[in-house]
């Protein structure tokens, strides 16, 4: 087994469209990068390529290159998903926390799991997503970002 570990940064910004876990969420603010920006998956990317030694999101998509310029980070993921298969791995689970002051994630969590469990092609059981505040403490307190971490755990299919 091993156990990788990610985190992804975006700054927030009006006027602009809030993607975390796969899935649009209303809100006046929105992540602001180079893809659609979704926090949450890029973490999850992160967490998985370094749990089986394949580098960074960064390595694998660069922020440089126009192709990316605005994709789904769920086509990202899907694309995590055939490089940890070619290395035979297989997911355990994913454990991962969003940081944003507002707007809640609770009511939208369900949705969250259920498409990242098809895309990972795991249990929606077998990942964990948690919401947290900075207290209106820092940039993420005052929403002028948002943070995401994840930890994952990896194994040789059989």
């Amino acid at each position: 087994m091993r156990i990788g570990f990610g985190v992804d940064v975006h700054r927030l910004e009006e006027n602009k469209p809030l993607y975390i876990g796969g899935i649009e969420i209303p809100s006046s603010k929105g992540a602001v990068g180079h893809s659609d920006a979704d926090v949450l998956i890029h973490a999850i990317c992160d967490a998985l390529l370094g749990a089986a030694n394949l580098g960074d999101i960064g390595f694998h998509f660069s922020d440089q290159d126009p192709k990316y310029k605005g994709i789904d980070s769920k086509i990202l993921l899907r694309n995590v998903m055939v490089l940890l298969k070619d290395k035979s791995y297989k997911i355990g689970n994913i454990d991962a926390t969003v940081v944003l002051e507002s707007p809640k994630l609770n009511p939208h969590i369900p949705k969250m799991k259920g498409v990242l469990a098809e895309i990972l092609e795991i249990e929606i059981d077998d990942i964990s997503i948690k919401a947290t505040t900075h207290e209106s403490v820092d940039s993420f307190g005052h929403q002028e970002a948002i943070k995401s971490y994840c930890v994952c755990l990896i194994s040789r299919s059989a």
